[in-house]
């Protein structure tokens, strides 16, 4: 059962709690989102990182905190960061509705804590918050790799509405 305490969402059994990251999250947030592209090293995509990402990766996710447009909330247990998911209001295309819509990506739950409610506790914060900006819609691109990843957004109610493919082009 989730209840509200203090501002933030927890969950009665597992004492999940979640809350909005700040800059001083930033260690926390880059380990999150690297271990989730460290977890897709087969992807065709998220699998071919730089060798300098830790670098490259600490003014983006900074900046990202601070974005007026996004929101990046953390889910912890007794004081450990187990989850992240970053939220973005992005302007659709001007030929089609909605002109606004919550984006949501970098979504990760530690292995050891998956499968006790944290993304459940995670995308509900990340609803709240598409809706206090008035937004009516939420997308994310999620990887085929995990058929368990595909299950979990199944029940969170996400339905698979296109494709994603890629082409290599030789030099």
């Amino acid at each position: 059962m989730t209840e509200t305490f203090r501002g933030e969402a927890v969950l009665d059994s597992d004492a999940t709690r979640v809350r909005r990251a700040t800059v001083n999250d930033l260690a926390a947030v880059v380990s999150l989102r690297l271990a989730l592209l460290r977890e897709y090293a087969g992807h065709p995509v998220y699998g071919r990182l730089r060798p300098d990402i830790e670098a490259r990766a600490r003014p983006l996710f900074e900046q990202q905190i601070k974005a007026v447009d996004q929101a990046i909330f953390l889910a912890e247990r007794e004081d450990e960061v187990i989850g992240i998911v970053r939220c973005a209001d992005v302007k659709g295309s001007p030929l089609l509705l909605p002109e606004r819509y919550c984006y949501i990506t970098s979504v990760f739950v530690r292995p050891s804590h998956r499968r006790h409610g944290v993304l459940s506790v995670l995308m509900d914060h990340a609803e709240s918050w598409a809706r206090t900006r008035g937004l009516t819609e939420m997308r994310l691109h999620n990887s085929t790799l995990h058929e368990m990843a595909r299950g979990a957004w199944d029940q969170l109610g996400f339905e698979i509405n296109e494709e994603v493919r890629l082409k290599h082009i030789a030099h």
